[in-house]
């Protein structure tokens, strides 16, 4: 039975976790910038205990790493793993669409709400939330298709390219397109046509992988947090 001290401090962790990623989502901490521990258990007022714990977990996602008598900082791809995350990804999308079977009129129904909830998120220009959500439509896609691990590993390159795609957001014809395009993939949903599905995502796929190139290019030296 865990004690009440125990229960806290893996709430305070949990908390800590989410925040974050938050941060590192959404840019305000960028790839190749140090994680000083002192310095982020003051601002986000917890002990360096939750923040240690955070941080082991955020590098064994791969989205924070760390140099012996040195630190923690946030991951940053070079262009060769950037461009190995998405052939990757590739590989994977394409054979978790071919292989969704008839998904039923209630399923479509419940990931046209997320859908939905992208295309709110949009309208507000929220950012992070709307990437956030477009994660949460695509993976309701690919859970159907019942390749639990491969779906999984899917979440892990997902998760490493999350920070460098910011960019195309901030223009109202890019997060048109994100909801036009998620409109036309719910089209070959309920048409049963993975084949349109599978065509339509490497052109989805190809837009976060040209503004992740932009962004990994922009960046230059990584910054050192002083």
């Amino acid at each position: 039975m865990k004690t009440p001290a125990a229960t806290s401090s893996g709430r305070a962790t949990a908390q800590v976790l989410d925040e974050l990623k938050r941060m590192i989502f959404s840019g305000e901490l960028l790839p190749g910038q140090q994680i000083r521990q002192e310095t982020m258990a003051e601002r986000l007022g917890v002990s360096r205990l939750p923040i240690r714990e955070s941080l082991r977990q955020l590098t064994s996602d791969g989205l924070v790493q760390h140099v012996p008598n040195v630190g923690y900082s946030v991951a940053r791809l070079d262009q060769s793993e950037l461009e190995q995350i998405y052939l990757m990804r590739s590989v994977l999308e394409r054979e978790t669409l071919r292989a969704l079977p008839t998904i039923d009129a209630e399923a479509v129904d419940r990931i046209e709400e997320l859908g939905e909830k992208v295309k709110a998120a949009a309208e507000v220009r929220d950012f992070l939330g709307m990437r956030l959500c477009n994660q949460d439509f695509h993976f309701a896609i690919f859970e159907q298709s019942g390749l639990d691990l491969v779906v999984q590993e899917l979440r892990r390159l997902w998760t490493l390219a999350m920070p460098y795609h910011a960019v195309y957001l901030y223009e109202a014809e890019g997060r048109a397109r994100v909801v036009r395009e998620h409109d036309e993939m719910l089209d070959a949903l309920r048409a049963h046509d993975n084949e349109r599905l599978v065509e339509l995502m490497e052109h989805h796929r190809e837009g976060g992988q040209q503004t992740a190139n932009l962004v990994l290019g922009l960046r230059g030296p990584a910054p050192d947090d002083r």
